[in-house]
């Protein structure tokens, strides 16, 4: 059965990164897609760029991407205490210095979204959602939300990161699939996470969520050497907060 990986928020975590790209070479799925924010947070954002790009995944502009593509200062990002504010201020000072000019001008060469073909349906890709980059499609906003981008979409299912989490649930016939985080996953489980599109029919060794529109989500988790990162984000002078988030899947 023909399947498609959905990679996302992985902010400049490369061994995150490296573990989920040789887990779906080992599932032998062909086609992978990004959904954006592949830098901030993490201390590896020229190596996730690098990695993304010569490997010729085809990529959708996040938030994150933007603001330092674009050096406008700011990532566009939601920060609910002053604490992580502070520390998002932190984040971004590092990673606007840390990516080059020639990278950041592959950041703002990203489309905003992408309109790609997994098995017999059509798939809508964006990062936040097709209204806004940085809007948040979380898992628990009304039901009336995912009715009304269902009734405007052109296509089968719609796939989005920004969340950092991962379900599927179909809304008016349009199948919804937030892909979740591969480099800083924010659901208490430390390990990276994508996400498998699959021609309803398909198995694999995970449970498949949310049937629609003849394709089922499969969540994967991969493990990686989450503290080697931890140690890379210190000694990049970020603060110990992101590191110790990405410690705790938080």
């Amino acid at each position: 059965m023909a399947s498609c990986a959905l990679i996302s928020d992985i902010h400049g975590n490369r061994l995150a990164l490296e573990a989920v790209l040789a887990d779906i070479a080992l599932r032998g799925i062909g086609q992978t897609y990004c959904l954006g924010d592949l830098v901030g947070y993490g201390p590896d954002p020229n190596g996730v760029i690098d990695i993304i790009r010569d490997a010729g995944i085809p990529v959708v502009l996040g938030n994150y991407d933007d603001g330092i593509g674009r050096d406008t200062g700011d990532c566009g990002c939601f920060y609910a205490t002053p604490e992580a504010e502070r520390m998002g201020a932190a984040s971004y000072a590092f990673t606007a210095a840390e990516v080059t000019p020639e990278r950041k001008a592959f950041l703002r060469s990203l489309p905003r979204d992408r309109h790609v073909s997994a098995g017999g349906a059509s798939v809508h890709l964006v990062h936040g959602s097709p209204r806004r980059i940085n809007e948040y499609l979380l898992r628990d906003r009304e039901e009336a939300t995912f009715l009304r981008l269902a009734a405007e979409a052109m296509d089968q299912a719609l796939a989005f990161g920004h969340t950092h989490e991962q379900w599927a649930r179909p809304y008016g016939g349009v199948l919804f699939v937030a892909a979740g985080s591969v480099g800083r996953p924010k659901d208490g489980d430390s390990r990276a996470m994508y996400t498998v599109l699959r021609e309803v029919g398909g198995t694999g060794p995970e449970t498949a969520a949310g049937a629609a529109a003849g394709l089922s989500a499969e969540a994967v988790r991969v493990a990686y050497d989450v503290e080697a990162v931890c140690s890379a984000m210190i000694a990049a002078g970020l603060p110990g907060g992101l590191a110790e988030a990405l410690r705790s899947g938080r």
